[in-house]
């Protein structure tokens, strides 16, 4: 076969191979999500609903007045002071570079800050309806979380990290850029799910949610984690 019709048949297969490695690096990582567990209720949360802050300024932090009932289950008092911790960090637009552990600043352009609370919330109402994203892969992981450690690579809006991480938050939402995202890594001294939130809200997600505190909050709120292997 020669002619025009090769050449299609050859840029195809160019095409698929390409497509097969972008998804590669996210999707060897999907587990399973676990079934939720029974839990203590809680008060309702209030919806979350953030939007960019008008010209790129940085949204407040998401936060519940409520608490678990009759002071039984998880302790968010412990945790509060840990988890909004000033460092005096300025929050920045751009990816971070430098070592990926570190202070963190308060908030973060474009996407809002959850709480321990917030999140245990959102875990007890409505399980199924956003997506939660592990950006630390250390092998213990939040209920219901799905591995993005790639995600966290500095670098630019238009690398090839960014095209992947696109291509597998398209797949996992359906499309939805509405779907709540919420990312974390180990705690306020770490700059993995800064940056895969950042990469989430130039990809045009407008609920990106993330959860500062990470693992370190959600222990010591004395909440469960599984373990498994990435």
């Amino acid at each position: 076969m020669r002619g025009p019709a090769r050449s299609g048949i050859v840029l195809l297969g160019l095409v698929m191979i390409t497509t097969a490695v972008a998804q590669d690096s996210f999707d060897d990582q999907i587990r399973p999500v676990p079934q939720p567990q029974a839990a203590p209720p809680v008060m309702p949360a209030p919806a979350v609903t953030p939007e960019p802050a008008p010209g790129g300024g940085n949204a407040q932090p998401v936060t519940d007045p409520g608490g678990s009932a009759g002071g039984q289950g998880p302790d968010f008092s412990r945790v509060a002071a840990l988890e909004s911790r000033d460092y005096g960090v300025a929050a920045t637009a751009a990816l971070h570079t430098g070592p990926m552990h570190g202070p963190t600043p308060t908030s973060i352009p474009g996407g809002q800050v959850i709480s321990t609370e917030a999140l245990y919330g959102m875990m007890q109402q409505n399980p199924n309806g956003f997506l939660l994203l592990d950006v630390l892969g250390s092998g213990q992981y939040l209920p219901q979380a799905q591995a993005a450690a790639p995600a966290a690579a500095p670098g630019s809006f238009s690398d090839q990290t960014q095209q992947e991480f696109g291509q597998y938050l398209s797949q996992t939402t359906g499309g939805n850029k509405a779907t709540p995202l919420v990312l974390y890594c180990q705690s306020t001294q770490c700059w993995m799910s800064y940056n895969a939130a950042l990469r989430a809200v130039n990809l045009g997600y407008t609920r990106v949610l993330w959860y500062r505190g990470g693992l370190e909050a959600w222990q010591a709120a004395g909440l469960p984690v599984q373990s498994a292997g990435y």
